[in-house]
């Protein structure tokens, strides 16, 4: 009995709309243009990993000190040696284990793309939560040795992140966004 009396006092009450799905207030272009970044830095890792996996029977060992003569990189430089030794440690399981890691990743980033190309709110609040996931580390790698490339990233990550926040802004501003407690 208590049942149906908490369902006929649930069934009078009003209720809020659905948040929509697809955003209708931003422009495409923006969105596009981050779903394409996204969809680079998947298809850069998927590269990479594919190229890792080449290393699959073979010495990773002297496929690294030969990158590093053909580079002309200092052997004996800290970073070298680095990699050298890492190179030396990679088995043919630790590589399909970081390939993994890399086909995973670069999911996530096509799917976002996806997202993104087709306005879905979902990807614009994706979007916004893992860039700024990325912000604390890509600050400490600034301040421990500040390079051009490092800076790039930064200031992309922090644009984008600026971005989606600002749709999302504007958004809930519209009334496109509501919050509903429970």
């Amino acid at each position: 009995m208590r049942y149906w009396a908490i369902m006929a006092r649930y069934k009078h009450r009003k209720h809020r709309p659905a948040p929509q799905a697809i955003d209708t207030h931003s422009k495409s272009a923006g969105l596009r243009a981050v779903a394409l970044f996204e969809a680079f830095k998947g298809s850069v890792v998927l590269l990479l990993e594919l190229g890792l996996l080449t290393l699959i029977h073979k010495d990773a060992g002297e496929v690294a000190e030969h990158l590093v003569r053909v580079l002309h990189l200092n052997p004996e430089k800290h970073m070298s040696q680095a990699i050298i030794s890492a190179a030396y440690k990679l088995t043919d399981a630790k590589l399909w284990a970081i390939a993994a890691g890399g086909l995973a990743y670069a999911t996530v980033r096509f799917v976002e793309a996806y997202g993104l190309w087709h306005r879905r709110v979902w990807a614009e609040w994706f979007a916004l939560l893992s860039g700024c996931l990325y912000l604390p580390w890509e600050f400490y790698e600034l301040a421990e040795k500040a390079t051009p490339v490092r800076a790039i990233i930064l200031a992309s990550n922090v644009a984008i992140v600026v971005y989606m926040l600002t749709i999302r802004m504007h958004a809930s501003r519209a009334g496109g966004d509501e919050i509903i407690a429970v």
